[in-house]
């Protein structure tokens, strides 16, 4: 069976992957990294996109169709994950400028 999703998951994964450490860098810069749950939550999210990214990955050099959709089916509930936790971060962002 051929990939459906894992080309998508790992160039999406890769592209949020520098989102999430630019968020990273930037709490950094303006010292609020102690202070933020944020900070947190986004590096949680960096280690759950480079392993979509890396599940993805194998799923497409992978030769066997059992081992290809298993890979696949874990990188895509990875990044679903990813892409609910980066929701939170925006929201958290969005309240702290709010205030």
């Amino acid at each position: 069976m051929a990939n459906k999703t894992s080309q998508h998951i790992l160039s999406t994964s890769a592209n949020l992957l520098g989102f999430c450490l630019f968020i990273i860098t930037s709490l950094n810069i303006a010292d609020k990294a102690e202070t933020s749950i944020i900070d947190e939550l986004t590096s949680i999210i960096t280690v759950f996109l480079t392993l979509s990214c890396m599940f993805s990955f194998v799923s497409i050099r992978t030769s066997n169709p059992k081992r290809e959709q298993r890979l696949e089916t874990t990188a895509d509930y990875l990044f679903f994950t990813s892409l609910a936790g980066i929701l939170i971060i925006i929201l958290l962002i969005t309240f702290n400028f709010v205030e």
